[in-house]
């Protein structure tokens, strides 16, 4: 709880002095609940967020099953596609080294289309489960899965779940 309501501050762009007067408590009570010291009432988060215009929301955690690929290596699969906001999804980035090590310095702007296949038939490959579900956003992946080129093992392993949505 602690990560969430940290993180929930830094994206608002508010100083805990700022949120704390806005919601209501002290300052030294919102510094407890953002390291852990102190653990918030749930209609306490519930009021804070109010004042963020952000809404607790239970989301099915996504789970990871490993597949072994024909050259030896493990890629990971999701048992649902991840949703991105907009602005993730679609945001520029650079593919860390495990995923992308031919070309280290390459921007990837995922709101270009071939930038977007090219770094998603990379994620699928390279990527572990942190990868996968703050890169790829299904909804964009489905789009682009008649065009990406990736290897007959991962395809297949993946396909499932793009069936899942397409034929419900």
């Amino acid at each position: 709880m602690s990560h969430l309501i940290a993180q929930a501050r830094v994206n608002s762009g508010l100083t805990q002095d700022q949120w704390a007067e806005l919601s209501g408590t002290s300052r030294p009570t919102l510094s407890a609940y953002e390291n852990g010291r102190k653990s918030p009432q749930l209609s306490t988060v519930e009021r804070m967020f109010e004042v963020l215009s952000l809404e607790l929301v239970a989301v099915p955690k996504i789970k990871f099953r490993k597949v072994i690929t024909t050259r030896g290596n493990a890629i990971h699969v999701p048992n649902q596609l991840p949703q991105l906001p907009a602005g993730q999804a679609l945001r520029k980035l650079q593919l860390p080294l495990h995923i992308n090590w031919s070309d280290l310095d390459r921007e990837f702007n995922l709101a270009l289309r071939k930038d977007r296949e090219r770094a998603y038939e990379l994620v699928l490959q390279e990527g572990n489960p942190r990868d996968i579900v703050s890169i790829i956003d299904g909804t964009l992946l489905i789009d682009l899965w008649n065009e990406i080129v990736i290897p007959k093992k991962v395809r297949l392993a993946w396909q499932p779940l793009v069936d899942q949505v397409l034929v419900g």
